[in-house]
């Protein structure tokens, strides 16, 4: 029998606690984002009122029937406001639409994308915390940085007002044992350690977004602050 949302978040919640407890922190340290792009409006609406607050997407149209319904408006039996996540590939042509309906941009990953953010947010008026991407597992199909181009970046942006580099974010290759993951998450939280040491930035990267159904137990144990759940949580749908 198909769990339903209540026991997919309930038991994911103790699977974090564990993974807590095994590494030495604490579970109100780690955020879990609801991957809601393979799920319908009313299961993103039932997800907001069953208490999950930040809410990722990768796509801004397919987003966007979500955030009209979710953000400004409190859902029925819910309480407070959605706190939307950019998860996906970010085009620069797409910026005017994301920045000021997204609160976090998880995929920065280039100093053009970061110009046009600094851009759009300057007109707004708004701060946009940002994860940059690295590619730390130097996979093909992966977006972001290499990891030797990052105090490249970081230095280009340090003067930007609006843009805020809060930390790192990576995808690691699907493995079959999570285990096998655990050498690309390690090496995302030393590079963020490394480039606090290294570079004088304004302030220092605190975040590391990492982790996802299949391997989030790992993330977790190797510092993850953002893991990024979608079929585990909120399931897909279609």
């Amino acid at each position: 029998m198909e769990s339903s949302l209540t026991e997919r978040i309930a038991n994911v919640q103790r699977r974090i606690d564990a993974a807590c407890e095994r590494s030495g922190r604490k579970p109100e340290d780690v955020n879990v984002i609801a991957v809601t792009k393979y799920v319908s409006l009313a299961t993103a609406v039932q997800a907001f009122d069953e208490g999950l607050r930040h809410l990722g997407e990768n796509r801004f149209q397919d987003a966007l029937p979500k955030w009209e319904a979710i953000s400004g408006e409190t859902a029925e039996g819910g309480d407070g406001q959605a706190i939307w996540h950019f998860i996906g590939s970010l085009q620069t042509n797409k910026v005017k639409d994301v920045i000021g309906k997204f609160t976090y941009i998880h995929s920065l990953d280039r100093l053009s994308l970061a110009q046009a953010i600094e851009k759009r947010a300057a007109q707004l008026g708004v701060q946009v915390p940002c994860m940059i991407q690295v590619n730390v597992s130097g996979e093909d199909s992966k977006h972001g940085l290499e990891p030797e181009q990052l105090p490249e970046l970081l230095e280009a942006i340090k003067g930007f007002q609006y843009v805020q580099p809060v930390g790192l974010m990576t995808m690691a290759p699907y493995e079959a044992e999570a285990e096998q993951t655990r050498p690309v998450f390690r090496a995302l939280r030393e590079l963020r350690d490394k480039m606090n040491r290294a570079v004088a930035l304004n302030a220092p990267l605190t975040e590391l977004s990492m982790g996802m159904s299949n391997d989030f137990e790992v993330a977790i144990e190797e510092g993850a602050t953002w893991i990024r759940l979608g079929t585990i949580l909120v399931g897909k749908e279609g």
